[in-house]
């Protein structure tokens, strides 16, 4: 059976390219609601100082922060709380089965989110930027 180890060295990159491209796409939910780019959602804006509305800000601006590798796991650990409050209340309800509630995406969201409030940022974060 032959070892893989010699890809422990990429670790670090794998872990902040996981964090890049999950904060791209999870950006773009917050700013759909937010700011309808790229597109309006169906059941339109949400109005300020909303349920939806903070949710969104979070998004939005916890991605960003997320994106930069910036308090990446703080930061993270809302965004998996917000997350896993999302699938229990908007998408459970509406079916045990998550490819039936559409709720595959907010399960995702959360345990990466969880997974970098263990693992950290990873390369090309603010946080793990080298100091002198």
């Amino acid at each position: 059976m032959p070892t893989f180890t010699f890809l422990d060295r990429y670790s670090p990159y794998a872990l902040g390219l996981l964090r890049i491209v999950a904060a791209l796409i999870f950006i773009a939910h917050g700013t759909q609601k937010l700011f309808g780019f790229p597109i309006a959602p169906a059941s339109g804006l949400p109005p300020m100082f909303t349920l939806f509305w903070f949710g969104a800000v979070l998004e939005a601006f916890g991605g960003l922060a997320i994106l930069l590798g910036v308090f990446t796991r703080p930061v993270a650990f809302i965004l998996a709380g917000e997350m896993a409050y999302a699938y229990w209340m908007f998408h459970a309800p509406k079916s045990l089965y998550p490819l039936i509630n559409g709720g595959d995406a907010a399960i995702l969201y959360c345990f990466v989110f969880l997974y970098l409030v263990f693992a950290g940022a990873g390369a090309f974060s603010i946080d793990n930027r080298k100091r002198v």
